[in-house]
């Protein structure tokens, strides 16, 4: 006969009861305005309220979706996630009191998304749109951000500062009325930033529509713009500034920079290059600047109407 001592009763006891459940992160979560509340798993049935609830309880590599229009709060990313909003309306979140409303700081591996979002500011002290730090890489898709204020480094649209080799893809995006930069490429230390700019608008900025400049000498930036416009901004349409020992090489396609009070193409510094071709330069402060810096041409541009034209300092042949 097995004797059963009181400790051996308690064991299996305790076996036979109900586990409570742990707490799980999900592959997929979801955030509602209408009915959404951030003691919620956010699962599609108990979505939360806001996109920093919703992203802690998002596995990497996972997802946030959007189901309702509202606004949800800025985020802080460190993973491998996308927030995305597929057409149901305004979503997003209000910046204020010099913070930012999303801001991206994530391991050298990791890839973020962004896509269908506004980012608006609302003055109280201003703020950045969005603002990435680390990274392997942000993509924007179908975005707005505008109306970011505030001084010296805040009031950017969007600010990439990547300090090792970063990869930034921005499309089908709006970024406007912002008190700074639109899109501000700013490398830091020996990093790389490789820029896309597919169909992306910028106006109405008090700085530089898309701004080209490391934070640092000794920085490397490789982009290109492609089919995008950048105009009635009060400095310049689209700027590459090298600084002492920075490298910007920046090939500009089918676009257009108009109307802005600055340059309409800028490059400026020993280690900045700009190339253009089937582009428009028309309406603005100068056409074409270069200071000690390379502004080449594909020879199939327009630029007229400004008030000064400007020149190119070379001819790039087609092969």
């Amino acid at each position: 006969m097995t004797r059963i001592t009181p400790s051996l009763f308690v064991s299996t006891l305790l076996l036979c009861l109900p586990l409570a459940p742990a707490e799980a992160q999900l592959a997929r979560t979801f955030v509602s305005a209408a009915t959404g509340n951030d003691a919620n798993n956010c699962d599609r049935p108990t979505p939360c309220r806001t996109f920093q609830v919703a992203h802690n309880n998002t596995l990497a590599n996972g997802e946030i979706t959007v189901l309702d229009p509202g606004g949800y709060g800025a985020v802080s990313i460190n993973k491998t996630i996308s927030i995305i909003n597929d057409g149901v309306g305004e979503a997003g979140t209000l910046v204020s009191g010099g913070l930012i409303g999303i801001s991206i700081s994530a391991g050298a591996a990791d890839t973020v998304s962004l896509r269908g979002l506004t980012v608006k500011g609302i003055g109280f002290g201003g703020g950045n749109g969005i603002v990435f730090n680390s990274g392997k890489s942000l993509t924007i898709e179908n975005c707005s951000i505008r109306n970011l204020t505030g001084a010296m480094n805040i009031g950017n649209g969007i600010l990439f500062q990547p300090s090792a080799i970063s990869r930034l893809a921005i499309s089908n995006t709006f970024v406007a009325d912002n008190s700074q930069h639109g899109i501000w490429v700013a490398p830091i230390g020996m990093g790389m930033a490789k820029v896309v700019l597919n169909h992306v608008e910028t106006y109405d900025n008090s700085g530089n529509g898309i701004f080209f400049a490391p934070a640092t000498n000794g920085a490397t930036i490789k982009a290109t713009v492609m089919d995008s416009m950048s105009s009635n901004n009060s400095g310049s349409g689209i700027v590459a500034s090298s600084g002492i020992a920075g490298s910007i090489d920046v090939t500009v396609i089918r676009s257009t920079v108009a109307n802005n009070d600055g340059a309409g193409l800028s490059s400026l510094g020993l280690g900045a290059r700009i190339r253009f071709g089937l582009s428009s330069v028309i309406g603005n402060g100068t056409g074409l600047l270069a200071g000690n810096a390379f502004l080449d041409t594909y020879q199939d541009n327009n630029v007229a109407g400004n008030t000064s034209n400007g020149a190119v300092t070379g001819v790039v042949n087609h092969q």
